[in-house]
C-alpha cells in the first residue's frame, strides 16, 4: 500500500460482520488454524485490506491484496469486503485501484469462494455504470478469478515487470505451457494489459492516470497543423504530399497537443497495434482529452478493437475524444481478415457513432477508404493543408475501374480528394490554419 499512497493519507474501511463458523462454511478441518497462521504472519485479518487514500493528491478508494493471507485467495469474508469497498466508492464518487496479488479462490470454501467472483463482477459493473474509472496494478502472483475480475476487468491495466499474470495457476496449467504466456510482458504483448511499469514510478503513473480519468474536460478543438501551410495545386499532388516522408506524425502531433499523456495498449482481445494505432488520455489546458491517432501505416483490426474500447470507456467517463486520421486504409491482408478486419471496423464506426461526448477528428495525412472514415466524427472533421480524404486510393481506384498506371494522376483530380474539395463538397468543416471561406 506505501508503494503508491501518499504518507499518512491511507484510511481502512471498517469490515463488515459475518456470523463466524467452526472451520468456516463447509467445516474444512483446520480452516480455522491455517487463518490464524496467516493473521499472525501477516499482521491482517484477511486476504484484502481496503480503504481509502491520496495517490499523489488523487484520492480514490485502494483494495490491496495480502498474498502472505492463504495466497491472497478470495472467500465470503474477501467478497464481504470487496463488495463495501466498491459501494464505498460509488457513494463518495472515488475511482477504484486493486492492487493485485493472488492465486484465485479458496479451497477451503468451495463453490461458496469461487461464487465471489459474480459479487465482484457485480460491484465492478455498477461502478462502470456509475462513470467511475476502474485501475488495476498487476503484482505478483495475479492468477484465476482475481485476474479474470478485479485485473482483466478494469478499465486500465497496470503491470509490474516480472509478474506472473495469466488465468491459469503454476500448478494447474498444462505441464508443457509456454511460460511466457504467463507473465505480465505477455500480457501487455498480447493486448490484455496496457503497459508496464517499475515499482519504482508506480505511484506516479498510478497518480497521472487518476488524474487523467477524473480531471474535468471539455471538448477538444482541432490542433493546428505541423506541416507546410499551403494547399495542392491538383488531386495527385495532395496524394503526393499526404505521402512525404518528412510530413508531420501523429506522435509529432500528440507530443505538441498534451503537456503529458499516457497510452492505453492492446484490444482485449488478443491483439496489439502499436504500429499502427496509439490510443490513451493526455493532458491539454488543464483538461483530460482521450486520442485514437492512426500513424500512417495500414491500420490492422487490434488498433480498431482498441480504438473502439478508447472511446467507450471516454464516453463512459464523460471525457472528449480527439481522433487523428492518417492511413492508406485498413489491413487487407488475409492474417486481417482472419482477425475480424470488418468486425473490428464496425466497432469503430459504432462507437464513435453512439458516443455522446463531442468527438473532434484531424486527417493528418492520408484518409484511405473506410478504414480513416471510421474514425471521422460526423459535422466535426477537419483537414490539415498536407492530407487528402478519398473513397479509396487512386490507385486502387484505376484497378477497379480497369484504366492503366498512366491515368492514375488523372484519376486522383477527378475524386476531388483535395482538402479544399472536401470543405467544397461538405464531407469536413475547415482547413486548419488556413482562412475558411
Amino acid at each position: 500500500m506505501t508503494l503508491v499512497t501518499d504518507p499518512g493519507s491511507f484510511s481502512e474501511l471498517p469490515s463488515p460482520p459475518r456470523p463466524s463458523k467452526p472451520d468456516g462454511p463447509l467445516g474444512w478441518r483446520g480452516y480455522d488454524a491455517s487463518r490464524a497462521r496467516a493473521a499472525e504472519r501477516t499482521g491482517e485479518e484477511e486476504s484484502v485490506v481496503c480503504g481509502t487514500a491520496s495517490v499523489t493528491g488523487t484520492p480514490a478508494v485502494l483494495i490491496a491484496f495480502e498474498f502472505g493471507f492463504l495466497g491472497g485467495s478470495l472467500g465470503e469474508r474477501t467478497g464481504d469486503r470487496l463488495e463495501a469497498a466498491y459501494t464505498h466508492a460509488r457513494a463518495h464518487r472515488l475511482p477504484v485501484v486493486p492492487l493485485i496479488a493472488t492465486g484465485g479462490s479458496r479451497m477451503q470454501e468451495g463453490m461458496l469462494a469461487l461464487s465471489q467472483l459474480q459479487r465482484v463482477a457485480r460491484q465492478s459493473a455498477l461502478t462502470r455504470e456509475a462513470g467511475l474509472p476502474q485501475i488495476a496494478v498487476l503484482r505478483d502472483p495475479t492468477t484465476g478469478g482475481g485476474w479474470a475480475t478485479l485485473g482483466a476487468g478494469a478499465d486500465v491495466v497496470l503491470a509490474l515487470p516480472g509478474a506472473q499474470v495469466g488465468f491459469a495457476g503454476s500448478r494447474v496449467r498444462p505441464p508443457g505451457a509456454d511460460p511466457a504466456a504467463y507473465t505480465a510482458e505477455g500480457q501487455v504483448a498480447f493486448g490484455s494489459a496496457d503497459a508496464l511499469v517499475r515499482p519504482e514510478e508506480l505511484r506516479e503513473t498510478l497518480g497521472q492516470w487518476l488524474r487523467l480519468l477524473t480531471t474535468p474536460a471539455q471538448a477538444a478543438p482541432a490542433p493546428p497543423a505541423l506541416g507546410a501551410p499551403g494547399l495542392p495545386a491538383t488531386g495527385w499532388a495532395a496524394v503526393r504530399r499526404a505521402r512525404s516522408p518528412e510530413r508531420p506524425r501523429a506522435q509529432a502531433y500528440l507530443d505538441a497537443c498534451f503537456t503529458h499523456r499516457r497510452d492505453i495498449g492492446g484490444d482485449r482481445c488478443g491483439g496489439a497495434d502499436t504500429g499502427g494505432m496509439l490510443c490513451g488520455f493526455g493532458e491539454r489546458d488543464g483538461r483530460t482529452v482521450a486520442y485514437a491517432a492512426q500513424t500512417g501505416a495500414a491500420t490492422r483490426p487490434a488498433g480498431y478493437r482498441t480504438a473502439a474500447r478508447l472511446i467507450r470507456l471516454a464516453d463512459r467517463l464523460d471525457i472528449p475524444v480527439l481522433t487523428l486520421v492518417d492511413t492508406p486504409g485498413a489491413a487487407n491482408d488475409a492474417e486481417a481478415e482472419r482477425q475480424g478486419a470488418g468486425a473490428a471496423i464496425a466497432e469503430v464506426f459504432g462507437a464513435v457513432a453512439a458516443a455522446r461526448v463531442p468527438i473532434t477528428t484531424l486527417v493528418i495525412g492520408e484518409g484511405g477508404s473506410g478504414g480513416a472514415l471510421a474514425l471521422s466524427a460526423p459535422g466535426n472533421t477537419w483537414a490539415t493543408p498536407d492530407s487528402y480524404f478519398s473513397v479509396i486510393a487512386p490507385e486502387l481506384a484505376a484497378a477497379i475501374l480497369k484504366r492503366p498506371p498512366e491515368e492514375v494522376e488523372a484519376t486522383a483530380e477527378q475524386l476531388r480528394l483535395r482538402p479544399q474539395d472536401l470543405v467544397e463538397l461538405g464531407v469536413i468543416r475547415g482547413i486548419v490554419n488556413h482562412p475558411q471561406p
